[in-house]
């Protein structure tokens, strides 16, 4: 089973910045998009930013025009640069791949802490 471990949470100041890095342990067969999410204590998971195998992006209008999603297909790694965060930016970030055949895969999750 192919597994996603997410790294690069911490504890930054507003208008700070972090990446976060998804590496898959092996080539994930029939890989339709990848993205992130997050979860802040109360509230629901909601998505980030998402990148197709074609490499079209989008992104949750809360983080346009500060976090970037793109990918290292040789490395089997999707990253998230968030630049400007601010304190709503706060949760756990968890790393997402959709396929064509078989179930979702989720990461563990990173926290990503934003102190005002």
């Amino acid at each position: 089973q192919v597994q996603l471990v997410e790294s690069g949470g911490g504890l930054v100041q507003a208008g700070g910045f972090l990446r976060l890095s998804c590496a898959a342990s092996a080539r994930i067969f029939s890989l339709t998009s990848m993205g992130w999410y997050r979860q802040a204590p109360g509230k629901q998971r909601e998505r980030v930013a998402v990148i197709d195998s074609g490499g079209t992006t989008e992104y949750g209008d809360s983080v346009k025009d500060r976090f970037i999603i793109y990918r290292d297909k040789d490395k089997n790694t999707v990253y998230l640069q968030m630049n400007s965060l601010k304190p709503e930016d706060t949760g756990v970030y968890y790393c997402n791949a959709v396929r064509l055949i078989g179930p979702g895969l989720w990461g563990q999750g990173t926290q990503v802490t934003v102190s005002s």
